[in-house]
């Protein structure tokens, strides 16, 4: 029977000639078919116009709570997803399905695909489970495959991956779990185990959140403002650059003004408190 931790070596191992699969060419074809369905799928779920209710699940609980609050409340987003976002996010689901097909081909053990499991009254599906262990397979950039390779994905996890999988196995009374990652440029894995010490304690996390949702007003702010230069000037942290919800959050910055907006060469800089103004375009 095979283990868990061999799984990079041995989906590796698949494409060396003298090992190959450990699975006969009609399992093969098989497990291709399936994987082949499965991607059609996806594809076609992309472009189905439908609108999906904000709801609480184990693949958000882990967010920040502020930005957590505005998605489940409904709030509009600053900005949309653009058709490259969207491609990415596809050949990333693409590349999962992949990888779960290359794992069985490796000779490992896979079940419970996309299992409906529940914990703390919210549901979500789990990816499978790999030789009897609960695992979530994650496509990444290179960034942030780094964090999964080098185990730092706890100082740094601002999807909330680790609740999703601590949710997953919690549901299932599992005491180990782990993600197996693929580096989306380079086409390298890693696996990364999660053990019971390091998992989130997700039971009590959704009740606070479901407690925070009972209030009209948000929770404190994720992420304080940082310094832009010697200017003066205050901006928002790398942590809130990038949410949709930031405009709302900050609405009262710059004394309720709300956020104002810099087009540098190098990307837009959102100043929360603006003493000296830039000179250069300001984004209105």
């Amino acid at each position: 029977m095979k283990n868990l931790n061999d799984i990079v070596k041995d989906i590796y191992n698949l494409f060396d000639y003298d090992i190959g699969p450990q699975r006969s060419k009609d399992q093969l074809g098989k497990a291709a078919r399936s994987m082949g369905r499965n991607i059609a799928k996806l594809c076609l779920e992309r472009f189905e116009e439908y609108k999906q209710e904000p709801t609480l699940r184990p693949s958000n609980i882990g967010k920040p709570r502020r930005q957590l609050w505005y998605e489940l409340k409904n709030y509009p987003k600053s900005s949309e997803p653009s058709g490259s976002d969207y491609i990415k996010f596809l050949y990333g689901n693409i590349l999962e399905e992949l990888l779960l097909f290359l794992s069985y081909a490796a000779g490992h053990t896979v079940t419970e695909t996309q299992k409906k499991v529940t914990i703390g009254g919210i549901t979500g599906h789990k990816d499978c489970r790999i030789d009897g262990v609960t695992v979530d397979i994650k496509s990444a950039s290179a960034y942030a495959f780094k964090k999964f390779e080098n185990g730092t994905l706890e100082n740094d996890d601002p999807f909330g991956y680790i609740s999703q999988l601590s949710a997953y196995a919690k549901a299932e009374g599992d005491t180990e779990a782990a993600f197996l990652v693929i580096d989306k440029q380079s086409g390298k894995l890693t696996l990364l185990p999660l053990h019971q010490m390091e998992m989130d304690n997700v039971t009590a996390k959704i009740k606070n959140i479901k407690q925070s949702l009972e209030s009209e007003e948000p929770p404190e702010r994720c992420y304080d403002t940082v310094p832009f230069g010697k200017s003066g000037n205050t901006q928002l942290s790398i942590g809130c650059r990038f949410c949709s919800y930031k405009h709302d959050c900050w609405s009262g910055s710059n004394n309720g003004s709300g956020l104002r907006i810099f087009n540098y060469a190098n990307g837009p800089v959102y100043l929360t408190k603006v003493i000296n103004t830039p000179a250069v375009e300001e984004i209105t």
